[in-house]
């Protein structure tokens, strides 16, 4: 140390003297500059380093034993019940969480109490009255009250606690043993992320001896053949006072579900098959919606719709001869809610779509662009088309949610009469 400040030192005399005060002055600058450069460097070294990121609270899921855990509830008590959900926190759009907020209506309109856990692997919980404000006239509207966690532990003692997500389940997994725990599924989580630890976090949740209630048969059959994990179903529904036949004429515009935030919703084969769809027919208004789509470059012309309120829904697929809405995870729930106002849904031919609703108006079609083109344009060109949406609207005026709420209900009350 002593070495280096003499060596340093004479440098500097020499500087001084070979080239004055003003050089001196001029290589302190540098030097002190250098410093400084270094000490920032050295910050920012320290600052880059990246926290460990599983999404789910590292803590819950540390905690989640579920190898050699056993649940401990009993059977004992008679409805109605306390019934606690634990979910994230919802977002303007977000069907998944309106499907929520619908099944809790269910419950309790059939005298069972209910209690919203907003979970959040935050430090800091969200505004209440901004949520409420958020959520506004278009989800149902429920007696449940609403509280942001951030632990299982600050969840209370209920009959029984529902996961939503992947994530809440190890909230739910960690929360009070006696509580009965069930698992609403709405879709194949895992497939949301490439396969890596994300994926498998996810899918170790449906190991959690949970059970299933799942949105549709699909998800059922796939949760009770791969995880052995017990499961019941409802079926899709519709609101039928949202959608319904109103335009009985010719139709000269079609839909395009848009949501470039959501991989399984296929953004960019949809728009090259309306690509070719647009070449073939440039005289129909191509309408994206589900998301705000003024970034993206598309290479034809589109009307941007945005996130549409519920309640301008219909007026919009009234005016629409088809609806391309692709899924590579669960079914949509549009596909139904199209029908019912005439509007043919093209939808990729999989499993996870034709097992969730085999109504012969879904336009399956193989999953390439060519194939989603000329399914569109037999649609189009179909002479018989106004006959053919009325037809499409009549064949969902049974599949209402009040069936699936009454499947729903039955499964979770016999569930309860069952000890773990």
């Amino acid at each position: 140390m002593i070495k280096e400040l003499t060596r340093k030192a004479k440098i500097a005399k020499g500087v001084l003297v070979e080239g004055g005060i003003t050089e001196f002055l001029i290589s302190v600058l540098r030097f002190s500059e250098r410093q400084i450069e270094n000490l920032l460097r050295r910050g920012k070294q320290k600052q880059a380093k990246h926290l460990i990121n599983t999404r789910a609270n590292y803590t819950e899921i540390l905690n989640a034993n579920f190898l050699n855990s056993k649940s401990s509830y009993k059977a004992t008590k008679k409805g109605p019940y306390s019934v606690a959900w634990v979910i994230p926190p919802p977002g303007k759009g977000s069907g998944g969480h309106m499907n929520i907020y619908r099944f809790i209506k269910f419950l309790e309109e059939a005298g069972h109490a209910c209690h919203i856990y907003i979970y959040t692997n935050t430090a800091k919980p969200g505004d209440l009255e901004k949520l409420h404000v958020m959520m506004g006239d278009s989800y149902p509207e429920i007696v449940a009250k609403m509280s942001w966690i951030t632990s299982s532990r600050q969840i209370k003692e209920h009959d029984a606690i529902f996961a939503t997500s992947w994530e809440t389940a190890y909230v739910v997994f960690n929360a009070p043993r006696a509580s009965k725990k069930f698992y609403f599924v709405q879709d194949f989580e895992p497939f949301f992320y490439p396969r890596g630890s994300f994926y498998y976090l996810a899918e170790n949740t449906y190991r959690f001896n949970f059970f299933g209630i799942t949105a549709g048969k699909w998800l059922a059959n796939k949760l009770s053949s791969e995880f052995g994990m017990r499961c019941g179903h409802y079926d899709f529904g519709y609101d039928k006072t949202a959608y319904f036949l109103k335009n009985t004429g010719k139709r000269k515009e079609i839909f395009f579900y848009a949501r470039p935030i959501t991989e399984r919703r296929g953004l960019e084969m949809g728009i090259l098959a309306l690509d070719i769809f647009h070449k073939q027919h440039p005289d129909y208004i191509i309408n994206f919606a589900g998301w705000d789509m003024s970034d993206y470059e598309i290479p034809f012309p589109y009307e941007n719709q945005g996130i549409v309120e519920i309640g301008n829904l219909n007026e919009l697929y009234n005016r629409c001869v088809l609806a391309l809405v692709l899924s590579y995870t669960n079914m949509s729930l549009l596909p139904i809610e199209l029908l019912g106002s005439g509007t043919i849904p093209v939808v990729n031919n999989s499993p996870n779509n034709y097992e969730v609703s085999d109504n012969k108006y879904i336009k399956y079609t193989d999953n390439n662009p060519i194939s989603l083109a000329a399914a569109m344009d037999e649609i189009v060109t179909n002479k018989l088309q106004i006959d053919y949406a009325r037809k499409a609207a009549e064949s969902v005026k049974q599949t209402g949610w009040n069936r699936s709420g009454s499947a729903f209900i039955e499964l979770f009350e016999n569930e309860m009469k069952i000890n773990d």
